[in-house]
């Protein structure tokens, strides 16, 4: 089963404005040797986005993120995991997890 990890953190607090790449790439790589790491990557800031929206036919698009929260998504993984509590383990052993919130879900 494939399964998504939302890697989410509060605009101005520390999550978002910390540099652990060195780190995310350590457990990347050490899932891709235990053959679960399918793919992941960190996000833009929310400034960058452009939310696309169409109704009755005509696209409505508006600059920044959909919601108006301070709470964003700043990366995904990707996980191939025989089951929900595997990975849930491998969230918790991201480095992320320290220092932001990490929602994992199934992916259909």
């Amino acid at each position: 089963m494939r399964y998504m990890l939302m890697l989410g953190g509060t605009i101005g607090e520390e999550a978002l404005d910390t540099d652990i790449t060195a780190p995310c790439h350590a457990w990347a790589g050490e899932l891709t040797r235990r053959g679960l790491h399918v793919t992941g990557m960190g996000l833009h800031p929310p400034e960058s986005a452009t939310t696309v929206r169409v109704r009755g036919g005509e696209a409505l698009l508006t600059d920044g993120p959909f919601a108006e929260t301070k709470e964003q998504i700043g990366g995904i993984a990707i996980l191939e995991c025989e089951s929900r509590e595997q990975a849930v383990e491998a969230a918790k052993a991201h480095p992320w997890a320290a220092i932001g919130t990490i929602e994992v879900r199934e992916m259909l």
